[in-house]
């Protein structure tokens, strides 16, 4: 289920399958551009009464758009250089913004361990902000998670231990785990993990919110490869 104008708009730019768009007068402009692109491909469309689309709707201000959409496994990479795992990841606000986040950064999958929650939930989609529709989503074992880091160096943050991430080198291919707020990370990721790294707080803290702690690293990845690509264009 996806709601909102704008995650509509990202469901039509990916082209994926939509089984059913529903929508009432209370949509924008901008929705009604959007429910009108569908149409010209042929998508079956209802236009209903606010009153149901509030009954079935997971959010308390609907924007009055709403698709059922089916579920389509995105490829997954010929070449594995950076992975992302949110383990023991409950809150789904913070999925969310991770999944967001990963695809900003250029994860090219993220591997969704057990005890991670659903990231199909409403809640996760509409935090995703369209990551969903772009990047590689695998819930998976953990015996499934551990064949595809076989080739890749594997960080874990850890909020009391290991070495300050602004002292890793990030170059080389890469998987980072990254735990939820509540319990941290499991056993099976402490047994995967090659290296364990943490953010410094100057300013004290117990930790950082688990969304946020994932944007720092997985940004700093990102910030590290495109300064290894500046360089090598500008020796050209």
């Amino acid at each position: 289920m996806v709601e909102g104008v704008r995650l509509a708009e990202e469901v039509f730019r990916a082209d994926w399958e939509v089984q059913l768009l529903l929508f009432t007068d209370e949509l924008s402009e901008r929705g009604k551009l959007v429910v009108d692109g569908y149409a010209e491909r042929g998508i079956p469309i209802e236009e209903t009464i606010p009153h149901v689309l509030h009954t079935i709707s997971d959010t308390q201000t609907p924007q009055g758009i709403m698709l059922v959409v089916s579920r389509r496994e995105l490829p997954f990479p010929d070449v594995l250089r950076f992975a992302f795992i949110p383990d023991m990841v409950r809150d789904p606000g913070n999925l969310g913004t991770m999944l967001r986040t990963s695809r900003a950064a250029g994860v090219q999958v993220v591997l969704i361990p057990p005890e991670t929650v659903d990231p199909y939930s409403p809640k996760v989609i509409r935090a995703g902000m369209g990551a969903h529709f772009h990047l590689p989503i695998c819930v998976l074992s953990w015996k499934e998670i551990e064949s595809y880091l076989l080739l890749l160096q594997v960080f874990l943050a850890d909020a009391n231990h290991g070495i300050p991430y602004t002292a890793v080198d990030f170059h080389d291919p890469l998987a980072l785990i990254v735990g939820g707020e509540a319990e941290g990370v499991s056993s099976k990721s402490k047994g995967l993990a090659s290296i364990h790294l943490h953010i410094p707080m100057p300013g004290g803290g117990e930790s950082l919110n688990a969304g946020v702690a994932a944007g720092v690293l997985l940004m700093e990845v990102a910030r590290q490869r495109s300064i290894k690509n500046f360089d090598q264009k500008v020796a050209i």
